[in-house]
């Protein structure tokens, strides 16, 4: 859009859109005119938008506006034009960024001074993808360097750094496609990450960069992996994958989508392969114990408890019955958490992939139950575990016994049970369990109730009791078993005491939790550093002293079809020696999974160089663990999960000194796209309101610009037709939604600090919240009017001062009260992670400030070191404005005196005969006469008391006034 050569034509009282107030420079005016939408631009709302863009009247008054604006007109005809901001954002922000970076202004030294306190705080690194960052990357980044910057300001020893979590599933995809390294893509994206951080202004200590796919890292990645193989924590086992015969490849369970491929659609089997597992079993008991010694929110907590899934109950043998009804030697193993009803499981379910299923399956039936799991196979263990989806199975043709009832029972074959999860095998209860009842339901299967109520209440008719309560249906006096009567709890004990002593079972604690995949058929990752001996096959780790076992050069990097990783190409690298016997080897072909490098690298911040060692004890143990660990909720169960149980493992070796890594983990919110609003209309093209569309079954959508909705009440309706209710709606930003807000734009047109401000000040910072771009224009008003206080409005050219509008003169008490109070606030604030209520102290300070005739230096200087952490930029060009010639990134934040902070006065109560005609502020220790006299003097109250007889005065001192009047004496009608 040329702006300066449209044909529309201006309003009568608009200045032609050719006019000098439309001359302005690129940057201030592309990021607005990219928004602009054709339809949606009518010369008045040009001339208005431009001129406040041009004069930078955000932060001033309607009428003040006009009047800049003539006077300003008038010097345009004997002046040339210049831009002119709330204030020069574009000016401050790369100069000190630039100051910052050429001084390493935030680098932590290697050698710390350990005698003082200690502060890491730490960002969940990103995968560096191809789109850069959108506005919500910037959130989680914004809170922590604003922590940063306070325990700086604190005294505190700060590391805060930032790195990369490179390897990664998109790069190779792009590899795939067009033949581009993915190395080369990767880093391009690096860089551009890179960049984005730095125009935001963001502390990290750049020096201690790290990236996830250079081998000066990976190094000790695999060295953390032959470790876990010392150990027996890794193995190999067949596991079921994601195999797709017409790609020729392993496919992860983000690329497959429905049962077919994400690219091409085509379907998708679950086939086994050998694939490398960790044994994060083996640490289930630790990961859940020491949950409860951290810092975290309970939501993550209990996310984490429920995926370990540790449970306690009992595993019970049933006996397979042949074709007659006799006992074979062929058992089935269950695990249930239910004993006490073992008396009314009517059926087994066995899953899928059950590996002695071939061996049950009556002849009758093989077809059936071959063709089922194939159609299982097609489906991931999250589809076959919805709850609500509807339960399918296929009888297996033949029968198991019931242990305790002795009752010959239907063994079936159903996708609800995983192979990978317990035995792979259930005792189905159908009285007692929703899932179970369901199947059998479907599929007529008996229904036996074994556990009433504790309370005597009755079942819902047609729905399964999964609670507690007495056992009923429930003796067997042939077998030795008798639990009627007993409550749930004494039955499952006598259940497992018989089942042992009658060799049918045994106690058992079992998990949710599965072994760690560990392994790719992929190019992109780490290798895994491990050959195999070509004559034997005898699996054998590489030497510590080869490491890194670096990635080989592909030109190729496209699946070969056979289920073959891509690096079974690089055939010269993957053929080599075993050195300790000098025989023929191949190398491991898979590689690790994009979780392997993220799992340890806060533990390489701190010591990054280092090429002898994972990292110094004498620095790991000063640094750790992570005092604040900061990112989005998606990473609350496996990320967090897989580091602890590496860090649980490098702390049995004795290479790190704490048991847990991150000490407080903060979830920011969701910030999501801008409200879309959308009609509904019926077949025929008719609007029709949202609230009745439902009923119609079929309808249309249309999307609504927002100048064409108003609000109406609760809800949003079209503006021409208010009877038309509209669904209003905020998601997650994507590319495929058109709503990504990309913050390059943002700082371009309102600055770094504008953006900063505006997405702490949006709301709680772990709430989810919508984004606004017109939101933003209120906090950039306020660094303006920060900006004019301290600074003064711009010179007739546009320019402005050298120098502050500030005075030597002592404060007074009120500035010094204002000024401690906000020091309290923001203070408070910032420790509480309430970053947007302390923004709301500083806007109240400055309002405050505003009705003072003089700005005292001692009062700004304090302000500006509280608004440092928040707007850096504009804080650090203040604080040279005021004289300092050096960087405040480290000088002492402000402490609020408490002193200043008592209250002086009070809000006293008056009354007149027993009833509180308003109130006064008087000040703590206030007379009685003086008190009376400031409620003569008020407005309100003065017509209540002047000329009126008073009988007697109640006063209790800071509490209340109650003046009694002689009523006798008063005229009738005067005390309304």
């Amino acid at each position: 859009m040329n702006l300066t050569h449209t044909k529309l034509q201006p309003f009568p009282h608009s200045p032609p859109l050719t006019h000098p107030t439309f001359l302005f420079s690129s940057r201030s005016l592309l990021p607005f005119a990219r928004n602009l939408k054709p339809a949606h631009v009518s010369p008045s709302f040009l001339y208005k938008k431009l001129t406040l863009l041009r004069y930078g009247c955000f932060g001033v008054s309607r009428s003040r506006t006009r009047s800049s604006i003539s006077e300003v007109e008038e010097e345009q005809k004997q002046k040339p034009v210049l831009v002119k901001r709330a204030y020069p954002f574009d000016e401050i922000e790369p100069k000190w960024q630039r100051y910052w970076e050429q001084n390493r202004t935030f680098r932590t030294p290697n050698d710390v001074d350990t005698s003082k306190p200690k502060f890491y705080v730490l960002d969940m690194f990103p995968y560096p993808s191809g789109a850069g960052l959108h506005v919500g990357h910037p959130l989680g980044y914004t809170a922590t360097d604003i922590l940063a910057r306070f325990k700086r300001m604190q005294g505190y020893n700060v590391l805060h750094p930032m790195g990369w979590d490179a390897f990664g599933l998109p790069a190779e995809q792009y590899a795939i496609e067009t033949g581009t390294h993915p190395k080369l893509t990767t880093l391009r994206n690096i860089n551009r990450f890179r960049s984005q951080l730095k125009s935001l202004g963001f502390s990290y200590d750049w020096d201690r960069e790290i990236s996830t796919i250079e081998p000066e890292y990976y190094k000790w990645t695999q060295w953390i992996f032959l470790q876990l193989l010392k150990r027996g924590l890794a193995y190999q086992a067949e596991v079921p994958v994601n195999w797709c015969p017409a790609l020729g490849t392993v496919l992860a369970n983000e690329e497959v989508v429905d049962g077919v491929s994400e690219r091409g659609g085509h379907p998708v089997i679950r086939k086994p392969m050998r694939q490398w597992m960790l044994k994060i079993t083996a640490y289930a008991d630790r990961l859940l114990e020491d949950l409860d010694e951290l810092d975290w929110p309970e939501s993550i907590k209990e996310m984490q408890r429920n995926w370990i899934g540790r449970s306690e109950g009992a595993e019970v043998e049933f006996c397979v019955l042949d074709c007659d009804g006799r006992e074979t030697d062929m058992k089935i193993t269950v695990y249930t958490t239910r004993p006490d009803t073992i008396f009314g499981a009517t059926y087994l379910v066995v899953a899928p992939e059950y590996t002695v299923l071939s061996s049950i399956v009556s002849t009758e039936q093989r077809d059936s139950v071959e063709e089922y799991q194939g159609i299982a196979s097609r489906k991931s263990d999250l589809e076959r575990t919805e709850l609500q989806k509807e339960k399918t199975g296929v009888f297996s043709g033949c029968y198991a016994k019931n242990p305790t009832s002795g009752e010959p029972i239907p063994i079936w074959v159903a996708d609800y049970v995983l192979g990978s999860y317990g035995t792979g095998a259930i005792m189905a209860v159908p009285a007692h369990d929703a899932r179970d009842h369901e199947f059998a339901s479907k599929f007529n299967i008996p229904i036996k109730w074994v556990v009433t109520p504790n309370n005597g209440s009755c079942v819902e008719s047609g729905k399964a009791y999964s609670g507690e309560g007495i056992i009923v249906n429930s003796s067997n006096l042939k077998v030795g078993l008798d639990i009627n009567g007993l409550s749930s709890k004494e039955a499952a004990y006598r259940v497992i005491e018989w089942a042992e002593k009658v060799g049918k079972g045994k106690k058992k604690v079992n998990y949710k939790l599965r072994d760690w995949l560990f392994a790719r058929q992929r190019y992109w990752g780490e290798p895994i550093p491990v050959i195999f001996l070509e004559d034997s096959g005898e699996s054998l780790p590489v030497l510590e002293s080869e490491l890194p076992l670096t990635l080989p050069e592909l030109d190729d990097f496209t699946p070969n079809g056979t289920g073959e990783p891509p690096l079974s190409k690089a055939v010269s690298w993957v053929k080599t020696i075993d050195p300790s016997s000098g025989k023929p080897a191949t190398r491991e072909t898979n590689t690790m999974p994009q979780w392997a490098g993220s799992c340890w690298y806060y533990l390489r911040f701190m010591d990054p160089k280092n090429s002898n060692e994972l990292v110094d004890k004498a620095k790991e143990k000063y640094w750790s663990p992570v005092d604040v660990y900061v990112g989005g909720a998606e990473h609350a169960v496996l990320h967090l999960l897989y580091s602890r149980f590496w860090h649980k493992v490098l702390y049995d070796i004795g290479v790190v000194s704490t048991k847990e890594p991150f000490k407080c983990v903060i979830n920011q919110g969701i910030i999501l796209g801008e409200v879309q609003y959308t009609a509904c209309k019926d077949t025929d093209g008719n609007y029709i309101s949202a609230d009745s569309a439902d009923d119609l079954g079929e309808y249309l959508q249309e999307n609504i610009p927002e100048e064409r909705v108003v609000k109406s009440g609760e809800f949003f309706v079209l503006k021409d037709n208010p009877n038309i209710r509209l669904i209003a709606r905020a998601h997650k930003m994507s590319k495929s939604r058109g709503n990504v807000v990309n913050p390059d734009d943002v700082v371009s047109e309102y600055g770094a600090d504008s953006l900063r401000l505006y997405e702490m000040f949006m709301g709680p910072f772990r709430d989810s919240k919508t984004w606004n771009t017109s939101g933003i224009e209120g906090v950039h008003r306020f660094l303006g009017r920060t900006w004019r206080l301290i600074v003064g409005s711009p010179l007739h050219h546009g320019a402005f001062r050298d120098g502050t509008l500030v005075t030597d003169e002592e404060p007074t008490m009120e500035q010094l009260r204002a000024l401690h109070k906000c020091i309290a606030k923001v203070t408070e604030e910032i420790e509480g992670t309430r970053f947007n209520t302390g923004i709301s102290a500083m806007m109240e300070f400055i309002n405050a400030a505003y009705k003072w005739d003089k700005q005292p230096k001692a009062i700004i200087e304090a302000f500006v070191l509280l608004l440092s952490p928040y707007a850096p930029h504009m804080a650090e060009e203040l604080w040279s404005r005021l004289g300092h010639p050096d960087s405040m990134a480290y000088e002492a934040f402000p402490k609020a005196d408490p002193a200043y902070l008592k209250e002086s006065t009070v809000v006293l109560p008056v009354q007149i005969n027993g009833k509180t005609r308003g109130t006064i502020q008087v000040e703590k220790g206030c007379s009685e006469e003086d008190a009376f006299t400031l409620a003569s003097q008020d407005e309100k109250l003065s017509k209540y008391l002047i000329g009126k007889p008073i009988k007697k005065r109640i006063f209790v001192p800071g509490k209340i006034l109650n003046v009694i009047l002689d009523r006798q004496n008063v005229k009738a009608g005067s005390i309304q």
